[in-house]
């Protein structure tokens, strides 16, 4: 007898926190579209009373998001340590400017080598997700999210970083509250905090006996005779963990979704995988995880005739950047066959997502199992009536269900 939806939430540690944290919007795209055309340079209300006082700005074009990500000693990330600092460290690598983030980044960055990379996916990605797929893979359907798409990236990342399998649960639950923290702020500081005390533990054994994992290679990673201290370790943890969640579980399923809901490039990628990391980035720029990230001015600026006063916080649109038609032909389509061209959900510039390549990694690995062991995969046509499963979210973006039959 198969698991009720209820037992499977409860087995995989999932919480719907997207409307909290989402925003339960469907489709933002048409608004994000009118301003690009009509506000491309967007003030916040308050700015109405004193053109001159800092304030919030929200840039919405392409070739504007990509200045403010590049420009990073005009549009500084410091900003973003006010925002997360508490809950997720005072010394997270978002929020460093040069020379700062540079070494840091190179301290980091070693981690993520594409020899690691050959290993996790061989040695701990696969596993994990037949490993998931072996729970439903004789019952002919699943909901995919609680099933799939929310357990297995957390079980990659707490396997990258060599934490043990039993305590997997409480990892989930300090992920979904660090996630969760602006909606439920002290649940996210209690979680900060014993997530902070259990990396200690683990990190005082690796510094004494450093195995195959994340945070052996952060106790010994050094540049130029630096080493991270403690602080810098956990506060790029506390990061990882959240930031590793967040982007696969949400563009993982939002690649799903697209490809249920796109019969004819489903078959095609089924029937040549070689297609699957064009479609993923495609899935990526259409519907990015997250919409937007902040910035903030160094300086007096103008953009498109709008005064912008230093120390204003500026944010750039990244969902709109990636539906701009001066960049992408058609760009509301789904069209895993367009020509490629770099879209913004990983960001640009000195903060290009340092994880970037393992999200890729995952969700190629993921999706390509499905296909392999699920045949004839297919949304459900009972539930998707009954349930109008569909991509929802302003602030970060995800499938509110995939319910799907396969044979």
């Amino acid at each position: 007898m198969g698991r009720t939806g209820h037992e499977l939430a409860h087995d995989s540690g999932f919480n719907n926190f997207d409307y909290r944290v989402a925003g339960d919007v469907r489709d933002p795209y048409p608004e994000l579209a009118e301003a690009r055309i009509n506000t491309p340079v967007l003030a916040a209300d308050q700015m109405a009373v004193d053109q001159n006082a800092p304030g919030s700005f929200v840039v919405f074009r392409h070739e504007d998001v990509a200045r403010v990500l590049r420009d990073s000693e005009v549009f500084s990330s410091t900003i973003l340590g006010d925002v997360m600092g508490e809950v997720m460290g005072h010394k997270i690598i978002l929020a460093m400017d040069e020379p700062e983030h540079r070494r840091h980044r190179s301290l980091v960055s070693t981690a993520f080598r594409q020899s690691s990379l050959a290993r996790w996916e061989e040695r701990l990605v696969t596993n994990v997700v037949d490993d998931l797929i072996d729970k439903f893979v004789d019952e002919g359907k699943a909901e995919l999210v609680i099933d799939f798409t929310f357990p297995f990236p957390t079980q990659v990342v707490a396997g990258v970083l060599g934490l043990p399998r039993e305590d997997y649960l409480d990892f989930q639950r300090w992920a979904v509250a660090i996630i969760t923290a602006n909606a439920e702020w002290e649940r996210g500081l209690k979680a900060s905090s014993e997530l902070k005390d259990y990396l200690a533990n683990i990190l005082d054994q690796r510094r004494t006996e450093p195995r195959d994992d994340l945070i052996s290679d952060l106790a010994v990673a050094s540049l130029d005779g630096e080493q991270l201290d403690d602080e810098s370790i956990f506060s790029f943890l506390r990061l990882m963990l959240p930031a590793g969640v967040e982007t696969t579980f949400r563009s993982s399923g939002n690649l799903l979704y697209l490809l249920l809901t796109h019969p004819d490039q489903l078959v095609a990628v089924r029937d040549d995988r070689s297609l699957m990391p064009q479609a993923i980035e495609e899935a990526l720029r259409l519907e990015p995880p997250l919409l937007i990230t902040t910035r903030v001015a160094t300086k007096d600026i103008e953009m498109h005739g709008v005064h912008i006063p230093k120390g204003s916080s500026v944010t750039p649109m990244l969902g709109a950047a990636n539906h701009d038609p001066d960049q992408y032909p058609d760009p509301d389509r789904f069209d895993i066959f367009r020509d490629p061209k770099q879209h913004m959900s990983f960001g640009t510039g000195p903060h290009m997502c340092i994880g970037m390549h393992l999200a890729r990694m995952e969700t190629r690995v993921a999706v390509n199992r499905l296909l392999d062991r699920l045949p004839n995969l297919r949304f459900d046509p009972e539930a998707f009536e009954r349930d109008d499963p569909h991509i929802h979210g302003q602030i970060f973006r995800s499938p509110t269900s995939l319910p799907v039959i396969w044979g």
